[in-house]
């Protein structure tokens, strides 16, 4: 029985593991490659989250974009998505806050998104780098999380006017997202969370009415249909 054992060929060849081994390497190699450009993204969204910091943003994202698509962009996209979501966080707001040669207010759409960043948005045709509808969604939603603190911090800096603008802006947001069907979970949880800071934003501007430092929001709704 020894003698037929030893005498038996090997069943499974050694190279199938030494190819296994080398894909998990090349599969190391091409995430630490991502990281590496992704710290040196996230540096610079903590250093200077603001506008004159996009263009070296896009310099990374660029860089970023070189080496993603080489490579299935489904398969390490979970890598850069909440980084690239930042980016476009910090496009939204600046721009909001009359950045980028835009109207104080405004709202830059995701095709606008992508050429301040020079990237393609929302590609289904080929596979490649690009920045997804979801997100520049989830973008919205941390901006408008930004506008409801930015609401609060106002009326701290005697600023009565601009929580007026912030509810307008989100409410209009608000009704947006209601006319969206979302498939993503995370995404689908986190729009829920905009209620909440639409009436933390109104509660803001119902204090401020009720100290008369701005009209009411019957008083407004009659100014507009008098105007």
């Amino acid at each position: 029985m020894a003698a037929i054992e030893n005498a038996a060929p090997d069943m499974v060849d050694p190279a199938i593991f030494e190819r296994l081994q080398q894909n998990i390497d090349d599969d190391a190699h091409v995430r630490e490659e991502l990281r590496d450009i992704l710290q040196k993204l996230e540096l610079e969204q903590n250093l200077a989250p603001a506008w004159p910091s996009i263009a070296e943003q896009g310099t990374y994202i660029k860089e970023l974009e070189f080496v993603a698509s080489k490579h299935p962009y489904y398969k390490y996209n979970q890598l850069w998505t909440r980084n690239i979501q930042e980016t476009i966080n910090i496009i939204l707001f600046c721009v909001w806050l009359g950045g980028g040669g835009k109207p104080q207010g405004s709202l830059p759409t995701i095709e606008e998104v992508g050429s301040t960043l020079k990237v393609p948005t929302n590609v289904k045709d080929r596979d490649t780098f690009h920045i997804t509808t979801e997100e520049y969604l989830h973008a919205l939603i941390s901006l408008i999380e930004e506008l409801a603190r930015l609401a609060v911090n106002s009326v701290t800096l005697g600023d009565y006017q601009r929580p007026l603008q912030i509810s307008k802006f989100v409410k209009d947001i608000h009704a947006g997202f209601q006319i969206l069907n979302l498939k993503n979970d995370s995404l689908r949880r986190r729009s829920d969370s905009i209620k909440y800071n639409v009436k933390k934003i109104e509660d803001v501007v119902y204090d401020l009415s009720l100290r008369k430092l701005v009209p009411s929001p019957q008083e407004s709704e009659k100014r507009a249909r008098t105007d």
